[in-house]
């Protein structure tokens, strides 16, 4: 008798290019194994982030479908290619897939599940009221996970979603791949400081340079950022303006050796929940200089606190000049104490795995 074949999962991205949305799911596949069989929609077509899953998956890359001018022409596009797919489960990724989430009723999908990572620069400062109409209609039914006690509060008290339905997930990570390096620099050398992130408007990584122009400190800090996106030749031309001593690395395939060679981690966003960039920081060992968005405050160590900031140029700037007064390997020490305590992968994974048990036939992930 042939054995039934494995669960499949539709994944939806707005892009699949390297995020940390995109980088949290290659890591829960990676460790399902062939619990699953994935196939993921990337509507933007950019699949970046495809490198980062295990070659032996059982995965499927299909092609959006092609635009239509109106909303209900775009849902019966989705409808149809959902009755064509047929998963066990659909699985949406923040404001860019809502439409498969209201389209997925219309196709007979009874599963759904709607990950919800964070806002682009439009909903930075506040909730926009068509986006919180929309999100309490098409997901009341569906079950909504969300890396972030704030998000947990946004989705409960202005989306109004059933309780009941929201799930809080804390991102975690492989803490033995990211891990603390032995102390490497120089007596009366500059700081190697990293970010990695994504060169997009929302990161603000211009507030970054400013900042660190502002610092002037001495002796002068290396600035390696590693990412890639539409504000790089912007914020190319800004770096040589300010004389700053900055080395663009584009996307990086295995960002953990860049953490070791860091004295810090920098990050200066208008906007994030839990960033996964934050959490390899701190399990690598190193202080953080962040704008206090989000949960970033309750995620790093009491100690690392007074090296969050405001979101300006001139209080990130502080925040630089504070951190030459401080023992920064007591702060890194602390940050790693905290990544171990929240942030480890195995309990991401059981959570993930308590979430996807419901959905599976008679509740049995084990492998086919």
């Amino acid at each position: 008798m042939t054995p039934p074949a494995a669960m499949l999962i539709l994944h939806v991205f707005p892009s699949f290019a390297v995020g940390g949305a995109q980088m949290r799911m290659a890591t829960l596949a990676n460790r399902f194994g062939a619990r699953f069989r994935h196939a993921i929609v990337a509507l933007d077509r950019q699949t970046g982030c495809r490198s980062h899953l295990d070659p032996g998956l059982d995965v499927t890359f299909i092609d959006p479908p092609a635009p239509a001018p109106s909303l209900p022409g775009r849902l019966r596009s989705i409808r149809a290619m959902l009755r064509e797919i047929g998963p066990d489960l659909l699985i949406t990724s923040n404001w860019g897939s809502i439409e498969w989430a209201m389209a997925r009723p219309l196709a007979g999908i009874r599963r759904h599940i709607h990950t919800e990572d964070g806002f682009g620069p439009e909903e930075r400062q506040s909730q926009l009221r068509r986006r919180v109409l929309t999100r309490r209609i098409a997901l009341r039914r569906s079950e909504v996970v969300v890396p972030s006690s704030t998000l947990n509060d946004i989705a409960r008290q202005v989306w109004r979603l059933p309780p009941q339905r929201l799930h809080y997930i804390a991102n975690g990570i492989d803490l033995e791949r990211f891990h603390p390096a032995a102390p490497a620099r120089t007596e009366g050398s500059g700081l190697t400081v990293l970010c990695v992130a994504g060169l997009r408007a929302e990161k603000n990584l211009g507030r970054l340079l400013r900042a660190l122009a502002l610092a002037d400190l001495t002796p002068r800090p290396r600035l390696l950022i590693a990412g890639d996106g539409p504000e790089g030749a912007a914020l190319r031309d800004l770096a040589a303006r300010l004389s700053l001593d900055v080395e663009f690395l584009g996307d990086i395939a295995d960002p953990a050796p860049l953490y070791r060679a860091a004295d810090l981690f920098a990050l200066s966003s208008d906007t994030e929940q839990m960033p996964l960039s934050v959490i390899e920081a701190m399990a690598s060992g190193l202080p953080v200089i962040a704008t206090a968005v989000g949960d970033i405050r309750a995620m790093v160590s009491e100690q690392n606190r007074p090296l969050l900031a405001h979101c300006s140029d001139e209080a990130l700037a502080g925040a630089f000049r504070a951190a030459g007064t401080m023992d920064l390997t007591v702060i890194g020490a602390a940050n790693r104490r905290r990544a171990e305590t929240l942030f480890d992968v195995a309990r991401m994974t059981a959570d993930w795995l308590g979430l996807l048990a419901p959905c599976a036939p008679n509740g049995d992930l084990r492998p086919r």
